[in-house]
């Protein structure tokens, strides 16, 4: 077996980001529960396989199918801007334990004020570090990209600078995006448990509607959350003439034929 060669752009995804079913499978791999078992040694493991392919260095014997587990590896555990590692609950591959069980206990426990209370305050206190987590670009918080923007950058991945409006753009396709993904999770399980509720089995063994209600948004939330996030490209475009005044004149002077640049709109 020869040697794993160099023109593997592991820059983008394994899949055709252009299409809706390229972006899917995409995100059912970066979703994926079963990459918060990795240990931190696989981790560190794994991001060296991606620096040093990208250095042009291969590691002896890797597969191309190694590689690109290894980028998906790398890709759920570390901030794509910044290279930090991300803290485990804010990661993409938490999205579906966290939000199941969180909004299965919303759901359940909403009888009585304390308790709607506590789990509306996990619910914002986690979407709070999902956010910061997944920001899009360098910004701390989503306060900072609008008010000093996040990179832009030409096809080739060359940063042009800073934009708000590529911001807005990237932080009302994450909104319509988190929009969609509580949806089903939200109005599926309920109309589910309200004829269940009705029946003599779970008449007789109330004490099964919690995790039965925690299973259903479970399940909801593994096809919504993937699908989801892939309604709207990760490296999203935007027209020149939309950025800024100044950025618009700093790029046309640099490059008078760029007419998109790129950026990462965040999760």
């Amino acid at each position: 077996m020869g040697e794993l060669p160099l023109d593997i752009n592991i820059q983008e995804p394994r899949w055709d980001q252009s299409t809706f079913l390229g972006r899917a499978r995409h995100f059912f791999t970066v979703t994926d529960p079963r990459n918060l078992l990795l240990s931190g040694a696989q981790l560190e493991a794994s991001r060296n396989i991606v620096r040093n392919y990208r250095a042009g260095v291969v590691t002896p014997g890797l597969t191309e199918d190694q590689l690109w587990r290894a980028k998906y590896v790398y890709d759920s555990a570390f901030h794509p801007d910044t290279g930090e590692k991300v803290v485990l609950i804010g990661r993409m591959s938490a999205q579906v334990p966290m939000n199941m069980t969180i909004t299965g206990c919303m759901l359940t426990f909403y009888r009585q004020t304390p308790t709607v209370v506590f789990w509306q305050w996990v619910n914002q206190s986690f979407n709070a570090i999902v956010n910061y987590s997944n920001r899009s670009g360098d910004a701390p918080i989503t306060v900072g990209e609008l008010q000093v923007g996040i990179p832009v950058t030409d096809e080739q991945g060359q940063r042009l600078g800073h934009s708000v409006a590529a911001a807005k753009q990237g932080i009302f396709q994450v909104v319509v995006s988190r929009i969609c993904m509580a949806i089903p999770a939200m109005a599926i399980p309920p109309v589910i448990m309200d004829t269940l509720e009705k029946k003599d089995f779970l008449k007789r063994r109330p004490w099964l509607g919690a995790p039965l209600q925690v299973g259903l948004v479970g399940f909801c939330l593994v096809f919504a959350t993937p699908l989801c996030c892939a309604l709207f490209p990760q490296r999203s475009s935007i027209h020149v003439r939309r950025l800024e005044p100044e950025l618009r004149a700093q790029i046309h002077e640099q490059n008078p034929s760029i007419e998109v640049v790129y950026y990462n709109k965040g999760l």
